[in-house]
């Protein structure tokens, strides 16, 4: 073994394989990417302390890479490569977070804070490190924030994020299942497969792949609203933060009239400043406002490509930087056509347009899900068996309709 071989794996501890977790490795490997993450948010939110921030880095990312290459929870396990997907992705956020926290010229501030308490550097900072948006921070420009609806007493709010954690929870088994039931011999089981049956005709096998991806969109809706209803039980509870600092996670996507209403308003923007940091800005420097879009939706492709891998080591993420590639461009396309006649994309039309490019792409993506096995765990009602045969009875009779065509 070369010197720097020996000095990269026993100097600075990277396994040459993926370790077992159990509790040594846990404190070894794991854990300490996340108080150094935090590390760095209360020197974010502190005057004059960027020198600092730029020593540390470094020693973030590798931790936060090391984490991330340290573990398989897989072994053949599809439910173990979900939590491939959450490492993984986990760590990305940390890295990347951090450097742009490393990079900000000027500390960060905070607007917003629980009635009656006072500024804290580690509130702020606590904050910070769970605020995807920047909701309340002054780092987050043009954030479009959802109109709120629910009551902002914290027990009722608490209580209505209990009810919809629960609500969306069920709906998004039942989806789950009604996907898995067009396949369950290939994409819907460990076999992994495509949504695009070749055996089929033409017109009968791409309606059949945009109702897969239409259902997969509505699933992946009810997840991400899931668990962002789980978030706010422990911190407006136990950590009473306060109700206005969690809106909306959504503002009725199904109610787009444009891409670009679509993706900038209606659906979630927990990454939105992420993508912007990592591809937005660096490609406006050099293309303008249409090189702020295209350079946003490539730095969603990336990260989703990298959760891609993540889950199934075999996949290639080009299709799923291609495909939000695609969806940047439809927003252009609208600023194209604005540009040429004077008029908006909206309306019905623009809700159809809309629709139809939206599931377009996302058929892409659904694709590559559904090859790397993601249909195939288990379902959230699997343990409710009237409920979940009714499911897949109804799907299955569904697909051979749809084959008759």
């Amino acid at each position: 073994m070369s010197f720097a071989a020996l000095s990269s794996r026993d100097v600075l501890r990277v396994p040459s394989t993926p370790v077992p977790m159990n509790l040594p490795n846990f404190l070894s490997y794991l854990l300490p990417p996340v108080p150094s993450y935090f590390g760095v948010a209360v020197l974010v939110v502190m005057q004059r302390t960027q020198s600092l921030r730029v020593v540390l880095w470094p020693l973030v990312a590798f931790l936060a890479l090391r984490a991330a290459s340290s573990f398989d929870f897989s072994l053949g396990n599809l439910e173990g490569a979900v939590q491939n997907l959450y490492l993984v992705t986990s760590m990305f956020l940390i890295a990347t977070r951090t450097l742009e926290w490393t990079l900000a010229t000027e500390h960060l501030q905070r607007y917003i804070r629980p009635v009656n308490s006072a500024p804290s550097v580690i509130m702020d900072a606590l904050d910070l490190a769970v605020n995807l948006r920047g909701y309340g921070w002054n780092w987050s420009k043009r954030l479009h924030v959802p109109q709120e609806s629910r009551p902002l007493t914290r027990t009722r709010f608490v209580g209505c994020a209990v009810l919809s954690a629960g609500l969306h929870a069920l709906i998004f088994g039942t989806l789950h299942t009604a996907v898995r039931s067009f396949s369950p011999n290939t994409f819907g089981s460990m076999r992994r497969g495509t949504i695009f049956d070749e055996t089929l005709p033409f017109f009968v096998r791409y309606l059949r792949s945009a109702i897969i991806s239409t259902i997969s969109i509505c699933m992946v809706y009810c997840g991400i609203q899931m668990m962002y209803d789980l978030c706010i039980i422990p911190f407006v509870l136990i950590l009473r933060q306060d109700p206005a600092q969690w809106p909306p996670a959504f503002d009725a996507p199904w109610m787009a009239t444009s891409v670009n209403d679509f993706w900038a308003r209606r659906w979630q923007q927990l990454f939105r400043r992420m993508f912007l940091f990592l591809g937005g800005d660096p490609f406006s420097h050099m293309f303008g406002s249409v090189g702020r879009i295209i350079g946003g939706f490539l730095a969603s492709g990336v990260f989703h490509g990298i959760a891609l891998v993540a889950l199934n080591g075999q996949m290639e993420p080009w299709r799923m930087i291609l495909a939000f590639a695609m969806m940047g461009m439809g927003a252009v396309g609208e600023r194209t056509f604005l540009q040429w006649t004077g008029r908006r994309v909206e309306g019905l039309r623009g809700w159809v347009w809309t629709m139809t490019w939206v599931i377009l792409w996302s058929s892409v993506m659904v694709d590559d899900w559904a090859r790397t096995g993601l249909y195939g765990s288990s379902s959230v009602i699997d343990g409710v068996a009237p409920l979940r045969d009714l499911v897949e009875r109804s799907m299955m009779a569904f697909d051979a309709w749809l084959r008759t065509f």
